[in-house]
């Protein structure tokens, strides 16, 4: 089924797994609503064979990020997945598969390996995990707090883990700009 955005000439958006992820929820919502609808039946068939096709691209489209992505992603949701399994599925992370890098940046198990690799992740959310995570290593997180491009520094000064000379010169920092964390 060809993308109907370029057939509109709609502007390219980045989409990488959080998008697609959202678009295939949107789309089972979809299904489901029509699945109740009192529709004739043709009708109600034929936009269902529609909706899984749909459906069914995304699915694909997640798979273009990682084989078995929605298996991986259930993996790092789940609290009992182990800090070495979580390492092995960020080994071979597709750059524009944001949405699992956020759920292994926060997961309560990440290693200290893992949040140093994704402390330099493209996506900004991911990098806020990792710069509040309680594991991530204190040379890790100076250099977050140091990074003038986002203020991360806020995160890092409230992260239990950030060694106390870097807390208390980052908290010192707060209280010379109250603003800071708003």
């Amino acid at each position: 089924m060809a993308d109907i955005r370029i057939r509109h000439g709609v502007k390219k958006i980045h989409r990488g797994s959080q998008v697609v992820f959202g678009e295939r929820a949107h789309l089972q919502d979809v299904l489901r609503s029509v699945e109740a609808a009192q529709l004739p039946r043709a009708r109600k068939q034929a936009e269902m064979g529609q909706l899984k096709q749909m459906i069914e691209a995304r699915t694909q489209d997640l798979n273009e990020f990682s084989s078995t992505w929605d298996a991986k992603f259930e993996q790092a949701r789940n609290p009992q997945t182990t800090g070495h399994e979580l390492l092995k599925m960020g080994a071979p992370l597709h750059p524009d598969d944001y949405l699992l890098a956020r759920v292994l940046a926060e997961h309560p198990e990440a290693p200290p390996e893992l949040l140093e690799r994704l402390a330099a992740h493209p996506y900004a959310a991911v990098r806020e995990n990792v710069a509040r995570h309680p594991h991530t290593p204190g040379a890790v997180l100076r250099a977050l707090a140091e990074d003038t491009r986002e203020p991360l520094w806020f995160l890092v000064a409230c992260n239990p883990s950030t060694p106390t000379d870097l807390r208390d010169r980052l908290r010192e920092r707060m209280k010379q700009n109250p603003q800071a964390g708003h």
